[in-house]
């Protein structure tokens, strides 16, 4: 664990304020979910909650099947990291933290699609300037009407193009997550 050199005290409702600079370095944002654990040393652990993360071992079986049946780099993340990619090393994309871009390439909520010479390709990586990416599709996940991740389908391929077959199955994937987590 990192020490940050920060004291706070509880108040008499038990709360305690998470100070702004770790809010912002973990993008924790209000009404944001946090898991919360002790361990046998007595220390608590604040941990920001991830609804996908939860199925993961689905998300994982997704994106393997998506791959497989459209031959792009399948990916589905949170609002914060990569849950799960095929068509890719996972060492490369798994877990990694993502930019605020894929949610804000789309604000709309529509289907964002990029083709190399139309447009700019949305980096997803975080810290990632050109992504290299030739062809992309992203599909915000909705649950109750809120964007909780989003299902990408990415390649790097110079002739690989998107068009709207892959957005109906990033679109139909994305979907049937959401229903997953509302159930």
């Amino acid at each position: 664990m990192k020490a940050t050199g920060i004291v706070r005290r509880i108040d008499e409702l038990g709360r305690v304020v998470i100070p702004k600079e770790i809010r912002r370095t973990l993008r924790i944002r209000e009404g944001d979910p946090l898991e919360i654990f002790t361990d046998r040393d007595g220390e608590v652990i604040l941990k920001k909650y991830s609804p996908i993360g939860e199925l993961s071992a689905f998300a994982r079986e997704y994106t393997e099947s998506l791959y497989r049946t459209l031959g792009h780099m399948s990916l589905i993340c949170d609002k914060d990291q990569i849950v799960s990619c095929s068509g890719v090393s996972r060492k490369e994309m798994q877990d990694k933290s993502i930019t605020p871009d894929p949610e804000q390439a789309n604000p709309s909520r529509q289907t964002f699609l990029y083709n190399k010479g139309a447009g700019r390709a949305c980096p997803i990586l975080l810290g990632e300037e050109e992504s290299g990416y030739t062809a992309q599709v992203i599909t915000q996940i909705l649950v109750s009407g809120e964007s909780v991740g989003a299902v990408l389908l990415l390649s790097k391929e110079a002739e690989k193009r998107m068009g709207d077959t892959e957005i109906k199955v990033a679109e139909t994937a994305a979907g049937f997550i959401g229903r997953q987590m509302e159930t």
